[in-house]
């Protein structure tokens, strides 16, 4: 008989009703149990969540201004402070999540992305509309990748690549869904009643996948440190993240990050200031998130054939090279187009480069913590990159020049984790 381990939904129950709802697979420590249907909820989940609370809001920005007559930057500049109470909420989470599991904490976060949605819609003052984002930005930490990641991280032990892989293929189609969704809800609803279809979207998918697609035993640490207690354990977290060796990869990551999106949001007024049309520009951008997609299918192979450090270094400089043929090339289009898509591959590698960075170089003790920890800096600096990105343009005389800076930025990011 198999031994019962705790379970995220109370006591410990014995083996046979847990094989009713998850599957049991032997690991060279024992034997891991995982829900079922945990993958395939949380795709579709990470598919609704990015899809409404992040997506949507770019879409019907122009119709919400034109309507209320609220300022773009202030209306943009909300919703830009819910990345970033998501990034600092994320480090908590990951805690809750090591500790219990996420299917209460990720149903809770699908109500309440539903809740702060609900309250975007019917925000009758910028006041009102703020709070509403500040709520889905607490959503944002409980649902999107990070939570996602620790739970497959956990679950599916040695094969969790190959799990995280899937999950962020699947994670890349949310602007590809919910981008023309929520342009024909805008167009033909209005930007509130939209908002609201969206929030319901919310309630009746994510959550109650949540609820029952990650309903399943929540796995203990591997046996090597089975026999630590918690203060210890809480210890060796502490120290891992006040360590050199962290610090530098969080630093190596947030100037990486920061490049990435900053290339991402200056791609359109970068082509378009070198005679593209918008259509034209619109294609490029668009087309480097299908090489984001494609990438992630790369990021295995290439776990297998290279070190931790090499494979960190060797993406951020790609990340750099990739900004560097940007600004250097002023056309043919096409040619443009395709440095895009491959810029869009490094990005892709990079979010499973990210997702793996902790128990790569730490193990899976902690991950939630020490995987919210490192990515909180990296979402503030994606939060602000449009922002710095525009202002530093202007400054430096153009987006080429811009695009520059971000090439150095990258290869001196590379240089911080050559010596990690």
């Amino acid at each position: 008989m198999l031994t019962p381990l705790a379970d995220d939904d109370g006591p410990a129950s014995t083996a046979t009703s847990r094989a009713r709802s998850g599957v049991a697979v032997a690991t060279a420590s024992g034997l891991l149990h995982r829900p079922r249907w945990a993958l395939p909820a949380l795709c579709i989940t990470q598919v609704v969540g990015w899809g409404v609370l992040y997506y949507a809001f770019p879409v019907m920005l122009p119709a919400l201004t034109h309507d209320t007559g609220w300022p773009a930057t202030t209306t943009t500049a909300a919703f830009s402070a819910a990345l970033v109470v998501s990034a600092l909420v994320g480090i908590p989470v990951g805690r809750l999540i090591d500790r219990a599991g996420p299917r209460r904490l990720m149903t809770a976060g699908s109500l309440l992305g539903a809740t702060g949605f609900a309250v975007i819609a019917v925000a009758p003052n910028l006041l009102v509309f703020t709070f509403g984002w500040m709520l889905t930005g607490i959503a944002m930490a409980a649902t999107f990748y990070q939570p996602a990641f620790a739970a497959l991280t956990r679950w599916y032990g040695h094969d969790r690549v190959r799990a995280l892989t899937i999950l962020t293929l699947a994670g890349g189609l949310a602007s590809t869904v919910f981008a023309p969704i929520t342009a024909t809800l805008t167009d033909h609803l209005g930007w509130r009643h939209a908002t609201l279809a969206l929030a319901g979207v919310v309630l009746v998918i994510a959550a109650p996948l949540h609820a029952v697609g990650l309903r399943g035993p929540w796995p203990p640490h591997p046996p090597d440190h089975a026999s630590r207690s918690v203060t210890a354990v809480a210890l060796s977290a502490r120290a891992i993240t006040t360590s050199r060796p962290f610090l530098q990869l969080a630093v190596a990551l947030t100037l990486s990050g920061f490049a990435m999106y900053a290339v991402v949001f200056g791609l359109i007024p970068l082509l378009t200031e070198r005679g593209a049309s918008t259509s034209q520009a619109a294609w490029a951008l668009g087309l480097g998130g299908l090489g984001q997609t494609m990438g992630r299918l790369l990021y295995a192979p290439l776990a297998a054939r290279t070190s931790t450090r090499t494979r960190t270094a060797v993406l951020i400089l790609a990340g750099g090279v990739t900004t560097a043929l940007l600004a250097s090339l002023a056309g043919p289009i096409w040619l443009v187009t395709l440095v895009a898509m491959g810029a869009g591959m490094v990005r892709g590698n990079l979010t499973l480069l990210q997702a793996t960075a902790v128990t790569d170089r730490w193990g899976t003790r902690a991950y939630g913590r020490l995987t919210a920890t490192l990515a909180a800096p990296v979402t503030i600096a994606s939060a602000t990159a449009p922002w710095v990105g525009a202002a530093l343009a202007g400054q430096l005389g153009g987006y080429p020049a811009f695009f520059w800076v971000l090439a150095a930025i990258s290869a001196g990011a590379a240089c911080i984790v050559s010596f990690t």
